[in-house]
């Protein structure tokens, strides 16, 4: 079957730094279950000793009398939950400015994300890219937010970016 390059259609490509616009929320397509297996995975991967994270008989003696959640991984997922909306083309990461854990995850929470663009900038080293201030929200199936998190990309302009979509023609 021969395909017509008039009907193939290009899906959700990322916003580029043109894109952005300051105070706008851009929220993520998908909850996240936050497992046992998750937790425990990214607990073992960090060599993180904190029995909180994985001992379920020591977890109950604590004020939360259950197994919390590593907060790097609530931060590792909600940064990666944020990536479809903010930061698919970025050329680089630049930093997290702060991280705030205003509510505790457990095992079995949903989190979901918005991202806010608080600001943008033309980068003044790389004329490709520009430079975009955000603030992503974890927030629970309960509505709790559970992390704020402001960081800094550096994101292409669109005409300026690697090429994408090098999908292989039909021979």
């Amino acid at each position: 079957m021969q395909k017509s390059k008039e009907k193939i259609q290009t899906g959700w490509e990322g916003r580029f730094y043109e894109d952005f616009e300051v105070g706008a929320v851009y929220r993520s397509r998908f909850g996240h279950t936050v497992t046992e297996a998750d937790n425990a995975l990214f607990t073992q991967l960090t060599h993180n000793t904190n029995p909180l994270h994985f001992d379920q008989r020591y977890a109950e003696q604590t004020k939360w009398g259950k197994i919390l959640v590593n907060s790097t991984f609530t931060l590792s997922l909600i940064t990666g939950m944020s990536v479809p909306e903010v930061s698919e083309n970025a050329m680089a990461n630049l930093g997290w400015e702060e991280v705030k854990l205003p509510h505790p995850v457990f095992l079995g929470d949903t989190l979901y994300c918005e991202t806010e663009v608080l600001s943008k900038r033309e980068s003044k080293s790389y004329p490709e890219a520009g430079i975009a201030r955000v603030c992503s929200r974890g927030i629970n199936q309960d509505g709790a937010v559970v992390i704020n998190l402001v960081r800094a990309i550096m994101v292409y302009k669109r005409d300026r970016a690697p090429k994408k979509g090098l999908f292989p023609e039909i021979a």
